[in-house]
């Protein structure tokens, strides 16, 4: 799945399926037989968001016995008798739909504005949903939701990976909203720009002059590897 982040809250990129009836997933895909789990993953997350040297991480294996698309197929068959491009790919394929399926779960972290939703044969739309906002989902989709966002959170302060979801140069009540809308809590502002100062990976930068009459905050961006042993 593919978070991003915007107007201080955390989104996911959903596409809605062209089939009969209102259907949503997470993005996915299928791994060649020729490619690693990890390079099918990045393929597929190219291949939907138009950009690469994304941050992505392997979470969890869904596998459940009865994890199959056998009662949704059923639905969509009886829902319609109109030929179309999509029920006949339904119909004809209905024996491997309904067998059982393993997904591999990856998250994915991207800067939103660099993103280019691109949709595949079976999408009819392709957009961002606030995390708090999902749409009803498929399968067990919305549980495949909450554990990527365990692991993000779990992740996210001691892997410091908060910069792929910004851009490159931010300030300090960006970056502490950006934490609030991850840990859906608040974080005092001295004490969180203390913590942050203290682990030594941020690099100050100019002021952000707005013109405005309050005081003009720093920016900030995260220092490179090299630059950290420097210090």
């Amino acid at each position: 799945m593919i978070f991003g982040y915007r107007a201080e809250q955390l989104h996911v990129l959903v596409p809605k399926l062209v089939f009969f009836g209102e259907y949503w997933s997470l993005p996915g895909g299928f791994i060649r037989q020729t490619e690693s789990i990890d390079e099918a993953a990045r393929r597929i997350l190219e291949g939907r968001t138009g950009i690469k040297d994304i941050y992505l991480d392997q979470f969890r294996v869904f596998g459940a016995a009865d994890r199959n698309n056998a009662a949704l197929v059923g639905r969509l068959t009886e829902l319609t008798t109109a030929e179309t491009p999509e029920t006949e790919w339904i119909r004809s394929n209905r024996d491997w739909l309904t067998h059982r399926f393993i997904s591999i779960g990856y998250y994915a972290l991207v800067d939103i504005g660099k993103v280019i939703p691109t949709r595949t044969e079976v999408d009819a739309s392709l957009e961002w949903y606030p995390l708090e906002a999902l749409p009803e989902m498929i399968l067990d989709h919305r549980q495949i939701v909450s554990y990527a966002l365990e692991a993000l959170r779990r992740d996210f302060d001691t892997q410091l990976i908060g910069f792929n979801l910004l851009p490159e140069k931010f300030t300090m009540k960006e970056l502490r909203l950006l934490y609030q809308a991850v840990y859906a809590r608040p974080f005092a502002r001295n004490n969180f720009q203390k913590k942050m100062l203290d682990l030594g990976v941020l690099e100050r930068l100019e002021k952000q002059y707005t013109g405005a009459s309050n005081r003009a905050p720093y920016l900030y961006r995260f220092s490179q590897p090299a630059d950290r042993e420097e210090n």
